[in-house]
């Protein structure tokens, strides 16, 4: 039986291994490279600041990075141009980093907020989504 269980535990290692390599290579790939046009847009969320490092995209899938700098929990969220939640991202803990992937539709004046303490309005900006082929 002790012969069964550590061949059991060395595959489980084995099929481990390349798993932590993927992942590490994921988080350090996914890093600063946020502000590349096609990529994700970088959010640097602190407790009293909200800073993309893009303040536009064309219409279609848009991803932010959301990484947290303050001392406080923080959410992230875009919304519509009637003012209508149209994604949101909460939970991001001191120092760690959320994706948030959301499908826009429609061009138009939106607006993104960081919610450190996850209270109040947050911290508003200006974001634009524009017709497919202007970003």
């Amino acid at each position: 039986m002790t012969s069964r269980l550590t061949r059991t535990a060395a595959i489980a290692l084995l099929a481990a291994g390349p798993l932590t390599l993927v992942t590490a290579c994921a988080e350090k790939s996914g890093g600063s490279g946020g502000d590349a046009k096609s990529g994700a847009i970088a959010v640097e969320a602190t407790d009293d600041a909200c800073k993309l490092s893009r303040t536009s995209a064309p219409v279609g899938s848009i991803a932010f990075e959301v990484s947290n700098g303050g001392s406080k929990i923080t959410e992230f969220y875009l919304y519509s141009p009637e003012g209508k939640v149209v994604s949101e991202v909460e939970g991001i803990g001191p120092g760690t980093s959320r994706q948030m992937t959301v499908k826009v539709t429609k061009a138009g004046a939106y607006a993104t907020a960081c919610k450190p303490g996850m209270v109040g309005d947050g911290i508003r900006g200006k974001f634009t989504v524009t017709a497919k082929g202007k970003g």
